[in-house]
Order: C-alpha cells, then sequence, then structure tokens
C-alpha cells in the first residue's frame, strides 16, 4: 500500500487570514486548485476550499471583500505523510473532505487531494 507522501503534491498555495475571499478565489482558479492552505507564518491555521467559497457568496453578498478567515475551515483535519493513502481515503470519505494537509514534525509539508488518492 503507497504512502501519502508518495502521491501528495508538495506544491502549496497559501494564503494569510487577512487574504479576501476575491484573491483567494483568484488564487484558486489561477492554480486550477479546489483548496487553499491558511497560514500564518509557519502555523496552519485553516483551510478554504471551493465549498467554503460557495457558502461565503450564498451568505453573503460582498463576501469576495471579506477576509478569508470569516469563512475558512478552521484548524482542520491533518494527515501524517508516511500514512497509507487507504487510511487517508478512509478518513476524507467519513469526513466529506475533498483535501488534506499533510504535515510532519508540525510543519505543513503538502496537500493531498481525493483525486490523489483514489486515482
Amino acid at each position: 500500500m503507497p504512502a501519502v507522501r508518495e502521491v501528495m503534491s508538495t506544491t502549496l498555495h497559501t494564503v494569510s487570514p487577512a487574504t479576501t475571499v476575491g484573491e483567494a478565489v483568484a488564487l484558486m482558479a489561477q492554480h486550477r486548485i479546489g483548496s487553499t492552505l491558511v497560514m500564518e507564518g509557519h502555523r496552519l491555521e485553516g483551510i478554504f476550499t471551493e465549498r467554503d467559497t460557495v457558502r461565503a457568496i450564498s451568505q453573503s453578498h460582498d463576501a469576495p471583500g471579506h477576509e478569508v478567515s470569516s469563512w475558512m475551515t478552521r484548524d482542520p483535519m491533518t494527515v501524517a505523510p508516511d500514512e497509507d493513502v487507504e487510511s487517508a481515503l478512509n478518513t476524507m470519505l467519513e469526513h466529506g473532505f475533498r483535501h488534506l494537509p499533510v504535515v510532519e514534525n508540525g510543519e505543513v509539508i503538502g496537500i493531498v487531494s481525493i483525486r490523489d488518492l483514489a486515482g
């Protein structure tokens, strides 16, 4: 069984908690990604996803001007790089996630999507 490390992306697209929803969505569209990590320095504060975008816009007409910290998922679940792919996939399916940050020794080293795991 392959480990998450073998399928994760090490290219991290990040924003700060003060980044606006509009800026985060533009970053996600530019890089064709479904989520961005919300970082305060090296600390993972949250994750902002396509689903958060839909929720924000459906609840507030001026959401693109709001800070992502208002809409992000705080303290997201993470996965270790040596965890097996099947276990990570089960975590995502059980909780309805499509993206999981990969953390080793307290540092974000990658991100894995459900596509990475199911492929």
